[in-house]
């Protein structure tokens, strides 16, 4: 059978039910999915290990026997596995295959195999689970010289994929021979176009799959590594800059800029604004003031203020009116939870008292509107099908709400400004579509303010946000306290804990996060979140602080399960609140003065301190208290970078080299693979790809020269819409 990119994993392997699942998990349905899921790292047999030399954590290729293989099921899940002994001339290892009761068939008591995994330990010592297995000619030789000697640089690498329940590494890689030996490669043109491959020496994109898939040696390993890496960011910088040009050629509604309101507006509020965010407004201000739309990015810490600058440009644009009839322009601003909505609302009629300027809350729980009729100081419930009249109408200038607000019920009469808070990637389709009214395509192209808290090191936010120009607010205001931030080793917890308990004596309230645990299988790392904010909040209720009430929240909850616990905790229903990271983003609550980290050497710096930032919302002294068990200088002296900081964003570009983008951030938020996140280390293969592909585009901006680009970029902003 003839195997193409398009045909389903199915039709060149028969599946089991457990199979099928585990592929689904995965998302690999067809041949090409197989082929772009990428090895996680290489077993290297040049690190050969004897059983008798074994450390915890480190990455080992055995070469042995097999011995007293076993098939049963585990005694809490009845999960089948195999288990086995596997001897070498130096000694043995316990082995474990999680669902794969295939395995004591396939290598029974006495089969030669060789092993690659990380060595893990427990109770009864050390052991390999679900280590990569294959069959070895013989035994791994007396020295290792004589191995090497003995063996092909091509017996060197062993891909490990990423797997799931059902499916191994070394079934991946089975099926992966398999659609290659069927020619899928044969059919495989590469949409890069020459030019670049030869002048950025890249190898084409067979050989790439090739050297990624079956590694010869390292080095075309990492030349296969680094071009596709290249390839997704100049993918990526290819559609951000052809909706730049689009946007400077779409029209934007005229905005005149009358200073001496937006000065009177500002000098209403009872606090001096910084000087960073008076620059940011100055130079957002002048934006809205051109004939094109403009696309900003505006960063800041948590509490910087950047919903303050929000709102100054708001009332800037709203003190124009479109046509003879002086139609209101409106604003739309998204948030990325119900509760930082409502809060958003809220602080928006603080600051828009007595202008006379209405504004509209729409949320899946209620709609609202301020002024009321009766009373310029408050507000009121209304129905949604009145609120969405109001937006048809242009009456309501303002509307606040969750991403929910780009539905294609809500229409607007003029919308003029878009402001995203938390990075949502919105592109120009999406702002055509938002401001479109039913029948009839706008010609003028909404202004676009995204803000985000989350400290994005310089070349991220050019990569992730090539089409937006870039403000960063770098300073907090003067009224905020420092937080005062320690690190808790184990044999001071008590001492620490008798401190939190006077600050709830006192009527404050405490955040305990509970860290993301890195696993291979994301289902079991779910379940281990889970049961490490459960126990946590177990222990502290009935053990550490019986006298308060703990309540937990974390990503596997339902949106109003969420939404409800929040709420409560804001309302002082809750005095302790065991989370995972999942509140980094989306609630503020200003009684809140601790903030307990877990095991805080597991998160980046720069998640640390936007975590940190939870607290310190009022004028009450509030505490960042980083616990860990680690007592390494390492540790320790990265802690100690969070303790010093001045701001989020020295903190960001440290971790980013240190440790890698991997590591600072999900790349999953951005959609974009690990291994173009870790690419971004690099700024000069980001520059490389932004200038080839403006080059590119000046030369053929609908890429008419270049189909399979084209589709590729048609195809991931298709993806994006939905």
């Amino acid at each position: 059978m003839k195997v193409s990119l398009n045909t389903a994993i199915s039709s060149i392997n028969q599946l089991s039910p457990e199979h099928q699942e585990g592929l689904e998990k995965l998302h690999l349905h067809t041949v090409s999915d197989l082929l772009f899921h990428f090895p996680t790292r290489y077993a290297d047999m040049r690190e050969i290990a004897g059983t008798g030399t074994l450390i915890k954590g480190q990455a080992i290729t055995i070469y042995g026997v097999m011995e007293k293989v076993s098939v049963r099921r585990s005694f809490k899940g009845h999960t089948p596995m195999t288990e086995a002994r596997v001897a070498d001339n130096t000694g043995t290892i316990r082995c474990i295959w999680f669902n794969q009761a295939y395995i004591g068939k396939m290598y029974p008591d006495g089969t030669k195999v060789k092993l690659s995994g990380i060595v893990q330990e427990d109770g009864k010592g050390f052991l390999l689970s679900n280590p990569t297995i294959e069959r070895a000619s013989s035994v791994i030789p007396e020295s290792q010289e004589s191995l090497f000697a003995s063996t092909s640089d091509a017996a060197f690498l062993t891909p490990v994929y990423r797997e799931t329940r059902g499916v191994s590494s070394l079934y991946i890689y089975t099926l992966i021979k398999k659609a290659i030996s069927g020619g899928v490669l044969d059919e495989i043109s590469d949409p890069i176009p020459p030019h670049i491959i030869q002048k950025l020496h890249l190898p084409e994109l067979k050989e790439a799959l090739l050297y990624i898939h079956f590694p010869k040696n390292e080095p075309l390993t990492v030349a296969a590594r680094k071009r596709f890496a290249f390839e997704e960011i100049f993918y990526l910088q290819l559609k951000q800059y052809q909706e730049k040009v689009e946007a400077k050629h779409s029209l934007a509604y005229p905005i005149t800029i009358d200073k001496k309101e937006t000065d009177k507006f500002i000098n209403s509020f009872p606090f001096d604004p910084t000087k960073a965010q008076l620059d940011a407004i100055e130079s957002i201000l002048k934006d809205i003031s051109r004939k094109e739309p403009m696309g900003r990015l505006l960063e800041g810490d948590v509490g910087s203020g950047k919903t303050f600058v929000a709102a100054v440009i708001s009332h800037a644009i709203l003190q124009n009116r479109v046509g003879k009839s002086g139609t209101n322009l409106q604003i739309a601003y998204m948030a990325p939870t119900e509760i930082l909505a409502k809060q958003h609302f809220e602080s928006f009629i603080n600051y828009f008292k007595g202008t006379g300027i209405e504004i509209g809350l729409l949320t899946s729980s209620g709609c609202a509107k301020f002024p009321s009729k009766s009373d310029n100081s408050s507000h009121t419930p209304i129905s949604r099908a009145q609120l969405l009249k109001w937006l048809a109408d242009g009456r309501v200038s303002i509307v606040i709400g969750t991403h929910s607000l780009i539905q294609k019920t809500i229409q607007f009469a003029n919308l003029a400004l878009i402001i995203i808070d938390e990075q949502h990637r919105f592109g120009v389709k999406q702002r055509k579509a938002l401001a479109s009214k039913k029948g009839e395509v706008r010609k003028e192209l909404p202004h676009l303010l995204s803000m985000t808290a989350t400290p994005i090191p310089r070349t991220l936010a050019l990569t992730i946000f090539g089409d937006l120009d870039l403000t960063v607010i770098d300073s907090m205001p003067k009224e905020r306290k420092k937080i005062i931030t320690e690190i808790i080793k184990s044999k001071d917890r008590t001492e620490t804990y008798e401190k939190i308990r006077k600050e709830l004596q006192d009527g404050r309230q405490v955040y305990v996060i509970c860290p993301r645990i890195d696993e291979q299988d994301e289902e079991e790392a779910q379940k281990r979140i889970l049961k490490s904010v459960k126990e946590e909040a177990k222990r502290l209720s009935d053990i550490i602080f019986p006298e308060f009430i703990v309540d937990i929240l974390h990503s596997k909850m339902k949106k109003e399960d969420k939404e409800e616990v929040m709420q409560d905790f804001l309302d002082k229903k809750s005095d302790i609140l065991v989370a995972t990271s999942v509140i980094e983003v989306g609630i503020n609550v200003p009684n809140a003065t601790v903030i307990i980290i877990e095991h805080a050497d597991r998160f980046g710096l720069a998640q640390l301190h936007q975590l940190r930032g939870r607290v310190g919302r009022r004028e009450y002294q509030s505490y960042c208290y980083l616990f860990t068990e680690s007592v390494g200088e390492m540790t320790q002296t990265r802690l100690k970078a969070l303790v010093n900081a001045k701001n989020g964003f020295e903190l960001a570009e440290a971790d980013m080299m240190a440790r890698g983008i991997g590591m600072l951030m999900d790349g999953k938020q951005w959609g974009i693979s690990d291994l173009a996140m870790e690419a971004i280390k690099n700024p000069k293969l980001v520059e490389i790809a932004r200038d080839e592909a403006r080059e590119l585009l000046d030369n053929d901006n609908a890429l008419e020269n270049y189909p399979d680009l084209a589709d590729i970029i048609k195809k991931r902003e298709h993806a994006h819409m939905e």
